[in-house]
């Protein structure tokens, strides 16, 4: 398996607390990283050695799950790694540091490229901020196989760049298939599902790409057999999220109104760490989740009752078509904080 690096930019980080006097800073890493977490510390702590570093042990699902507002606002700078900026209001200063992955790109892409149909001209090509530094490159691998590479940004992302909740940087392209650079399905089967389009996954943390179409095509039974539970409730809890860049509270407003114009009871509950033992004391039929799309897809099996997303929630009531199946989003631009 290819050595994984990633660049933490530490001569960035000490000058940020140089600029902002910052006394006490914490760090706050994705799961995947925060095995890198000590040795960063350190790194920064030997730059910058009477600075108070502290670490973020909690689950971090994004650029909207911010530390800003932990121990008790006695943060003066929070560093953010593995994603990019969102348009949330923030209780202290957050730098973003994207984590760039010094993987190789070449041999999952000429890989991927072998996987796409013979008729296919043009390639839409996405990827996310661990490797978007290589975009350009990217494009060139692609185009040097004769295919026609298309890209395009979205509402808060950057040029190809998709979110686990935010698709729309694909939306509009037209293209025959996808090629995405990068390791997480998630990313891929919301592609898959916003695009109608087949997506090769092209790793570089493996070397290697893969079709997801049999793990798309598992995804979809799932939720069909979690919407058709779902359609035997009669309550339902709506989760929304106190993590800023997760709350959607004007759209668990209205599903409770759509939940209760049909004839069912809703309650509206809220969470910061969503998990299914806080389901526990609530005799509820099923839950929607208005916080991360991810839990409800992700995490389905953990759960006793149905999690399902405003989107099924509309097939179960009959207001959508399953052939007319999304993936939810967050689009922040249009979230009323």
């Amino acid at each position: 398996m290819p050595v994984i690096d990633y660049d933490y930019k530490i001569e960035q980080i000490k000058s940020e607390i140089e600029r902002l006097d910052a006394e006490n800073v914490i760090l706050q890493f994705p799961e995947g990283l925060k095995t890198d977490a000590i040795d960063v510390s350190n790194a920064i702590q030997e730059a910058v050695p009477d600075v108070n570093i502290i670490i973020d042990a909690d689950p971090c699902f994004g650029a909207c799950d911010l530390a800003d507002n932990k121990v008790n606002h006695h943060i003066d700078l929070v560093v953010h790694f593995a994603h990019t900026p969102l348009p949330i209001k923030t209780d202290c200063p957050v730098l973003f540091i994207e984590a760039s992955s010094s993987s190789d790109i070449v041999s999952p892409i000429e890989d991927a490229m072998d996987k796409l149909d013979e008729s296919t001209n043009t390639v839409g090509l996405i990827t996310t901020a661990q490797h978007m530094h290589k975009l350009d490159q990217m494009v060139e691998i692609i185009e040097s196989r004769g295919y026609d590479v298309k890209v395009d940004s979205g509402k808060g992302t950057s040029t190809a760049q998709v979110l686990g909740c935010n698709f729309t940087s694909i939306k509009d392209l037209d293209v025959d298939e996808i090629i995405y650079v990068g390791s997480g399905d998630f990313h891929a089967l919301g592609v898959r599902l916003f695009t109608k389009k087949k997506v090769v996954l092209a790793d570089p943390f493996t070397g290697k790409s893969r079709d997801i179409e049999e793990f798309y095509d598992r995804i979809l039974r799932i939720r069909f057999a979690r919407i058709t539970k779902a359609k035997e409730a009669k309550s339902f809890g709506i989760i929304i999220s106190s993590k800023k860049g997760q709350l959607r509270f004007n759209l668990a407003i209205e599903l409770k109104k759509l939940i209760k114009e049909h004839g069912h009871d809703a309650q509206i509950l809220n969470m910061d760490f969503v998990s299914p033992d806080r389901l526990l004391p609530f005799n509820l039929d099923a839950y929607v989740m208005t916080a991360c799309p991810r839990i409800a897809i992700d995490d389905s099996a953990m759960y006793k009752k149905p999690v399902i997303t405003p989107q099924e929630l509309e097939i179960v009531l009959g207001i959508r078509q399953w052939d007319d199946y999304l993936m939810d989003e967050i689009i922040i631009h249009d979230q009323q904080l």
